[in-house]
């Protein structure tokens, strides 16, 4: 039977000190992208039928906005070439963390008061330079594994998550079992809550400083016990919590070791899944290769 309380402080401490920390021995700095081998990878590459592709990002976002007070730039540079030619080139800036650019999160990218991935103290690990351990360029190689998708507005029948009605751990069970998928090892799990929808609502706003939408706490032993390599979102961990934790569900990054895509577009992959009639698919990701970096923008492909 489902467990559908609430848990309590005590409870959700518990969850994130029940951790993954030394699991993987020597190949500790790459987390739970170590449960893709060349298996998953083999199973992922098989539920490959039409070709279908799909992409989970968002434009580059250099509006500025409420949810993206940091907007990225770009910048146009046309130029002259001898005998009658040309070129164009442009130059990308982008502080991509925050709650507009679709990218993934590195293990090094946050800590709570026990430490950061494997237990490591941030003043030893961030570096002027760069960081140190649980890098991105620990997954220069690429990302491809099975992906799941977990569409919360369908089975909910509501176009959106709100933040009085944040995703629970128990639903994205009962979600899987609707869908009839079943998670494996080393899968990544994307949930859709409806962001765009929620935005259209809401003065094209989905977060706030006052809160946004999203995951609740209760979710983390449900990515723990699925085993998964990556979670991916569009709403991310609702917020403000009620734990008084600087992360909840971001907690999967140093207590279990498990990948983040924020801000993924996952409305068009839902609208697929359901034409399809399948929420399985392969997933490709291949972060930029930065020696020392905390993540990466990033550009997740679904392919049926």
């Amino acid at each position: 039977m489902i467990n559908k309380k609430i848990p309590t402080k005590a409870e959700v401490d518990q969850y994130l000190k029940n951790t993954n920390w030394g699991r993987w021995g020597e190949n500790a700095s790459a987390g739970a992208i170590n449960l893709i081998d060349n298996n998953k990878r083999l199973e992922a590459v098989s539920l490959v039928k039409t070709g279908r592709t799909v992409s989970m990002s968002r434009p580059l976002p250099v509006i500025p906005s409420g949810d993206n007070p940091r907007p990225a730039q770009h910048y146009m540079h046309k130029e002259h070439r001898p005998f009658s030619g040309g070129a164009a080139m442009d130059y990308y800036g982008v502080f991509y963390h925050g709650t507009a650019t679709t990218h993934i999160d590195a293990l090094c990218h946050v800590w709570n008061k026990d430490g950061m991935w494997e237990g490591k103290n941030p003043d030893d690990v961030i570096q002027f330079n760069g960081a140190t351990f649980g890098t991105v360029d620990e997954w220069k190689d690429g990302i491809i594994t099975r992906g799941i998708l977990l569409d919360v507005p369908s089975f909910r029948s509501q176009p959106y998550v709100t933040i009085d009605s944040p995703v629970h751990g128990w639903e994205l069970e009962e979600i899987a079992k609707f869908q009839e998928v079943e998670i494996k090892s080393g899968d990544a799990i994307f949930v859709y809550s409806g962001r765009e929808k929620f935005a259209k609502d809401n003065n094209g706003i989905w977060s706030t400083p006052e809160g946004r939408p999203g995951l609740h706490a209760s979710c983390l032993p449900f990515i723990k016990d699925s085993d998964i390599s990556i979670l991916g979102w569009d709403m991310m961990d609702s917020s403000p919590n009620e734990y008084n934790l600087p992360w909840s569900v971001h907690g999967v990054i140093f207590a279990y070791g498990v990948a983040l895509v924020d801000n993924a577009l996952l409305e068009p992959l839902a609208n697929v899944c359901a034409e399809e009639k399948r929420y399985e698919f392969m997933l490709s990701l291949n972060p930029l290769y930065v020696e020392g970096g905390t993540g990466s923008p990033a550009n997740p492909i679904a392919i049926f």
